[in-house]
Order: C-alpha cells, then structure tokens, then sequence
C-alpha cells in the first residue's frame, strides 16, 4: 500500500506540482529495461520506475531527511499519486483550457526544451582535453603567485600595539604574546598564526605591509579597520599547485556552465529581441 505524505507537505507540493502543469500522461520512461519497469497504476495511469527520479529531482529538498530506503520511495510515490489524481478529476480538467494554463504550459514547455538542450551542451564540453586545458591555464597562471605565512597580534590602540612590540624587541616569544594579548579571537589561541594567505585574501594594509617583510620580519604597528597589527612573517612561498585529480570536480563545473553561457550568448547574438515594455 503506498504510504500517504503528511497533508501539509503534500499540499505545497502539490500546489507546485500543480503550477508546473504536469499532464495527465505519464513522461515517457528512459530506454532502459529497469527505468521502464511498471510499479504501480493510478486510475488506469501506469507509474514507472523511471518516473520515480524525475519526481525526486521534481521534489528537490521538500523530501524529509528521516526518510530513507522505502520510506523514502514510498513517499516520492505517494507524490506521484496525488500529482496524477489531482491532475485527472473534472476540476483539474475544466482549468485546462484557461488562458492562464496555456501560458503556463508554454512556460514550462520552453524550459524544459531549454534546460534539456543545456544539459546536452554541457555534457557534449566536458571532455578530457578540455579540462586539462582549463587545469594547465590555471597552473600558469598560479605559477607566480606568491603567499606568506605571518602571526600577528591585534591590540585597540596604537599605544598598545607599541607596547607589545617592544616586549616583542625584547625577545618575548611572539606567539605566547599574542596569546596573551591578541584582541583577534581567531588566530590568538594559535599564537596568532594566520596560516599562509595570498595578497588578495587580506585587507591591502595588512597586505602591504606582510608582503613587504622577509622572512622572520616583524613589522611596526600597522592600522586596519580591525584595530592595530603587529605583524611577523615566518615564511614565504610560491602557491603551491593543487593536483588535477583533487580540482577535477571544480573543473568540470566550469567547464559545463562556460559551454552552457558561450550557447546561450551565441544565440542572444543572432535572436531578434524586443522590448515593448520601455520608451526609446
């Protein structure tokens, strides 16, 4: 027996379901003998194991995260169900002929033709020759970029950030002192260790200044907007490259959506497109 969703759920659903204008068809199935499968039959529709996970992508994040195994399957069905009941009472079918559906339905036509065709797009850009491209690109240009690995100790004022440079110049250890007196929540109970970092990924006084000092350099007190800095660099770096296999999953999305962008802009260039809505 297919277990029925929460009414509150199942509502939402499908007033979206509803929204999407479905038709009282099933989709058609994949080619695939296991995706064809029948399951179940509402009023004579047959349900197929392929509709299944168009209904779970339908659905996206509107399934509850207890739900797993049958429970879950149970519940995608149960969406079915209501989508095709809903969708073949005398009501539902009296609402089809409105101009309001017809719009509707030319919507939803248009944008699943639309993200069909990008999907085969992206899929078509997604080579080995290709990636490996946009991986070898970047490693040039990475292959410059330096990064510094510095401590600081973060005080309210000037006067403070004096004070504790010359316990610094006195030879306190600079880690035990931010510690102590580092306002930076942060990196403090690091010892003030920031890790290492790109001139980007500071704000530029903080930048300036740590990019400037050599290797165990401690620098004057810096402003920022966070307050006053003390600064000591312990080490300097080319960034290092991460490994293809490792980025491979960033790479593919690139790839995928710049396919998907250079088609849409192709075919802006050529589409007459006119806007009715605005004066010259």
């Amino acid at each position: 027996m297919i277990r029925a969703m929460p009414s509150a759920i199942r509502l939402a659903l499908l007033l979206s379901a509803l929204t999407a204008v479905l038709t009282f068809a099933t989709p058609a199935a994949p080619a695939l003998a296991q995706a064809d499968r029948v399951i179940a039959k509402i009023d004579g529709v047959e349900i197929r194991e392929g509709d299944l996970t168009f209904a779970e992508e339908d659905l996206a994040g509107n399934i509850p995260n207890e739900l797993s195994g049958d429970a879950r399957r149970d519940f995608i069905l149960s969406y079915l169900t209501d989508i095709i009941i809903v969708a073949k009472s005398p009501e539902t079918r009296k609402a089809v002929g409105t101009v309001e559906f017809q719009r509707k339905l030319s919507f939803m036509q248009n944008k699943l033709m639309m993200e069909t065709m990008l999907q085969s797009v992206g899929k078509g850009a997604v080579t080995d020759q290709a990636m490996k491209k946009v991986y070898e690109d970047a490693v040039k240009q990475m292959s410059s970029d330096q990064e510094v690995r510095a401590r600081h100790i973060l005080v309210p004022t000037e006067d403070e950030a004096k004070a504790v440079l010359a316990e610094v110049k006195k030879g306190t250890d600079f880690a035990e002192l931010a510690r102590q007196k580092s306002k930076d929540p942060g990196a403090a109970a690091e010892g003030g260790d920031l890790g290492y970092f790109g001139k980007e990924q500071m704000v530029p006084e903080f930048a300036e200044v740590a990019f400037k000092l050599d290797k165990g350099q401690v620098s004057d007190p810096v402003k920022t907007q966070f307050g006053w800095h003390i600064i000591k660099v312990e080490d300097k770096r080319t960034k290092p490259v991460p490994e293809f296999d490792k980025v491979k999953d960033q790479i593919e999305t690139y790839v995928t959506r710049k396919a998907q962008a250079d088609y849409i802009h192709k075919l802006q260039e050529t589409a007459k497109i006119e806007r009715l809505d605005k004066k010259k």
